[in-house]
C-alpha cells in the first residue's frame, strides 16, 4: 500500500480514538514514565562506577543505598503504571473493537441485496472477527510502542551525543540501513497477509457452504467430496502462511544481523576512542547499556512492524466494507408513509440487476386495488420473485415508478414502507432461538397473548403445545429441530404478528408436502384476507380463485386475468395449466 493510502486509513482510524482521548493521554503518560524508568538505569550505572573508578573515597554505603533506594521508587512507578497500559490501555482497544464492530454490523445491515447477493458470509464474518481483533491489538500497543520508542532514540541519541558525538554518529549512520530492508521485507510481508486474510474468508465460507448443507452431502455420500474441497482451500492457506513466514523470518534474521552490527561497532569504535582518551571507561559502559535501550526500541518497531501490518490490512478490509455505498436509503426529505389501504401501480417499470446485464423486467405498468389478490406465474426466470423484491424495495427499480396508495416508495421511508408489507417465503429462515422469539420477531416487544393468537391465527398453535416446551422450545440453527411444514407456520404466524396491509407470498407452500401444502394453504388463506396480495405461484391449482392473474415471461406480462378468462383464451396460462395438471396426473 503506499503511504498516501495508508495515511488516508490512519485518518480514518484515528477518530475512534476521540471518545477515549483522555484513557488514551494517560496510557501514554504511564509508557513515557516506564520508558523514564528504563533510561535512568544507565545513568546511574554511570555515575556509581564514574565514583568507583575516580573517586573512590567519595562513594559511601548511605549514597549507593540513596542511589537504590530512588531506583526502587521508580521501579515501582514503572509497575503502576505498566499495569495501567496492560489493563486500561487494553480495554480501550478492545472498546475501539466493539466501536468498530457496531459500525460494521450497521453499515452490513442497510446494504442492499444485491451486496449480498455477490459477497460470501463467512468471508465477512472474517471481517467482523479476526479482522477487528488485529486492529484491537493495533489500536491498543501502536500509540505505545512508536511513542515509547521514539522517546527512546531521541533520548538515547541526546545522552549518547552528550558521551561523544563522534561515536554517536557512526551509530546512527548504520539505522538507514536497517530501515531500507525493513520497509522492503514490510511490503512483502503487508502483500501475504492480506492474501492470508482473503484465504481465510474464503475458507470459512466453504466451511459454512459445507457444514450449513451437511444433511445434503450426507444425502449425497459426499463427505469426500467436502473434505477434498476444504483440504484444496486449506493448502492453498498453508503456501500463503508459509510465503508470510518467509518473509518473517527475513525480517527477523535482518534485525538480529543489525544487532550484532551495532554492538561491534560500538566496541570497536569505543575501544578505539578510548585508546585515544577520548572516552572513559565509565561512559563506555553506559554508552553499552545506552546502545542496548536504543536497539532494544528499534527491535521493538521493528517486531512491531508485524502487528502494525495486519492491522493495517484489518482497516483496509473494514474500510473497504465501509465504503460500499448503501444503494437504498431514504431521501433526505423522505417522509412516514401514513397507514395505507394497499393500492399499488407500477408505472412502466423496468429493471436490471447491473449494466451489464439486460433487463430482468421491461415495460411494466400495473394497478391493483386494495384487497385485490393477484398471482403472478410463468416460467423461472421471468423476474416474478425480482417484481415482487421491487415493492418493499429490496432492489431499486432503473426506471419508471411504483406508488402505494399515491406515494411513491421512494419518497417514503424504508421502515414505514417495509412495517406495511409482509414477505412469506419459500424457505422460511427461523432465528436461533425459540417458538416464542421467532415469532414476536413480526412484531418486537408483543406479549405472549399476542403471539398466541398470531399462532391460532397461522394454524401453528396446537403443534407448537406439543413440542416439549411450547413456545418455549429451541428451534436449533435455521429451525432445524422443526418440520417445513412447522416452519412455514410459524412464519405466517410471524406475519399474522406483524399484521401488514400488503402482503407477498413467495412460493410459500412449493416445498411442502400434500398435507403440509394443505395446512399452510389453510393458513395463507386467513392471512390474505382482507390485505393486497401477491402470491408467485408454482402449483397453480393454489391460484384459481385470485382475482388476477399475470402471466410473467421475458417479454414482460403477456397476459392477465381471472382463472376462467386465461383458460378460455388457451394461451400462454392454458399451457401452464395444462401442464401442471398432466404433471399431477402422472
Amino acid at each position: 500500500m503506499k503511504s498516501r493510502a495508508k495515511k488516508g486509513l490512519l485518518r480514518r482510524f484515528l477518530p475512534y480514538f476521540k471518545k477515549y482521548k483522555w484513557i488514551l493521554a494517560a496510557d501514554l503518560l504511564c509508557a513515557s514514565l516506564t520508558t523514564i524508568c528504563e533510561l535512568v538505569l544507565p545513568m546511574l550505572v554511570r555515575f556509581i562506577t564514574d565514583r568507583a573508578t575516580n573517586a573512590l573515597h567519595t562513594l559511601s554505603v548511605r549514597l549507593v543505598l540513596s542511589v537504590g533506594l530512588f531506583y526502587l521508587v521508580l521501579r515501582i512507578i514503572d509497575t503502576f503504571a505498566n499495569y495501567y497500559m496492560a489493563d486500561v490501555g487494553h480495554v480501550m482497544g478492545a472498546r475501539i473493537e466493539t466501536d468498530m464492530r457496531r459500525d460494521l454490523f450497521t453499515h452490513l445491515s442497510h446494504l442492499s441485496f444485491s451486496y449480498y447477493d455477490e459477497a460470501k458470509v463467512g468471508s465477512i464474518m472474517s471481517r467482523i472477527t479476526s479482522d477487528l481483533f488485529d486492529i484491537t491489538e493495533f489500536a491498543h500497543h501502536g500509540p505505545e510502542e512508536f511513542f515509547i520508542s521514539f522517546i527512546k532514540i531521541v533520548a538515547a541519541f541526546c545522552i549518547l551525543g552528550s558521551v561523544n558525538i563522534w561515536l554517536t554518529l557512526i551509530i546512527f549512520s548504520v539505522l538507514p540501513l536497517l530501515f531500507i530492508v525493513a520497509f522492503f521485507l514490510n511490503r512483502k510481508m503487508r502483500a501475504t497477509f492480506r492474501a492470508s486474510r482473503v484465504q481465510v474468508g474464503e475458507l470459512n465460507a466453504q466451511v459454512e457452504d459445507s457444514l450449513l448443507g451437511i444433511r445434503v452431502v450426507k444425502s449425497f455420500a459426499n463427505e469426500p467430496v467436502e473434505i477434498q474441497k476444504f483440504k484444496q482451500g486449506n493448502h492453498k492457506f498453508l503456501d500463503i502462511k508459509k510465503l508470510s513466514y518467509r518473509y518473517m523470518a527475513l525480517f527477523q534474521s535482518s534485525t538480529r544481523a543489525f544487532d550484532g552490527i551495532m554492538y561491534i561497532t560500538v566496541v570497536v569504535s569505543g575501544s578505539l576512542f578510548m585508546i585515544y582518551g577520548k572516552i572513559t571507561p565509565p561512559d563506555l559502559i553506559a554508552y553499552l547499556l545506552y546502545v542496548n535501550t536504543l536497539l532494544t526500541s528499534i527491535r521493538r518497531i521493528v517486531e512491531f512492524t508485524e502487528q502494525f501490518q495486519r492491522g493495517m490490512t484489518g482497516i483496509e478490509r473494514f474500510c473497504e466494507i465501509l465504503d460500499e455505498p448503501i444503494v437504498i436509503q431514504d431521501k433526505k426529505n423522505a417522509y412516514e408513509l401514513p397507514p395505507i389501504r394497499g393500492e399499488i401501480v407500477f408505472h412502466d417499470v423496468n429493471f436490471r440487476y447491473s449494466d451489464a446485464l439486460g433487463d430482468v423486467l421491461h415495460n411494466i405498468s400495473l394497478h391493483v386495488r386494495p384487497g385485490e389478490s393477484i398471482a403472478l406465474v410463468g416460467p423461472s426466470g421471468g423476474g416474478k420473485t425480482t417484481l415482487c423484491s421491487l415493492l418493499p424495495r429490496f432492489y431499486e427499480v432503473t426506471e419508471g415508478s411504483i406508488t402505494i396508495d399515491g406515494h411513491n416508495i421512494q419518497d417514503v421511508t424504508l421502515k414505514s414502507l417495509r412495517s406495511q408489507i409482509g414477505v412469506v417465503q419459500q424457505d422460511i429462515y427461523m432465528f436461533s432461538g425459540t417458538v416464542f422469539e421467532n415469532i414476536e420477531y413480526g412484531k418486537p416487544g408483543a406479549t405472549m397473548k399476542e403471539v398466541e393468537e398470531a399462532a391460532k391465527q397461522a394454524g401453528a398453535h396446537e403443534f407448537i403445545m406439543q413440542l416439549k416446551d411450547g413456545y418455549h422450545t429451541y428451534v436449533g440453527e435455521r429451525g432445524v429441530k422443526l418440520s417445513g411444514g412447522q416452519k412455514q407456520r410459524i412464519g405466517i404466524a410471524r406475519v399474522f404478528l406483524k399484521n401488514p396491509p400488503v402482503l407477498i407470498l413467495d412460493e410459500a407452500t412449493s416445498a411442502l408436502d400434500n398435507e403440509s401444502e394443505r395446512l399452510v394453504q389453510k393458513s395463507l388463506e386467513g392471512l390474505a384476507k382482507g390485505r393486497t396480495t401477491f402470491t408467485i405461484a408454482h402449483r397453480l391449482s393454489t391460484i384459481r380463485n385470485a382475482d388476477m392473474i399475470l402471466v410473467l415471461t421475458e417479454e414482460g406480462i403477456v397476459e392477465q386475468g381471472s382463472h376462467k378468462a386465461l383458460m378460455e383464451k388457451e394461451g400462454v396460462y392454458y399451457q401452464l395449466y395444462q401442464t401442471a395438471f398432466d404433471t399431477a396426473e402422472n
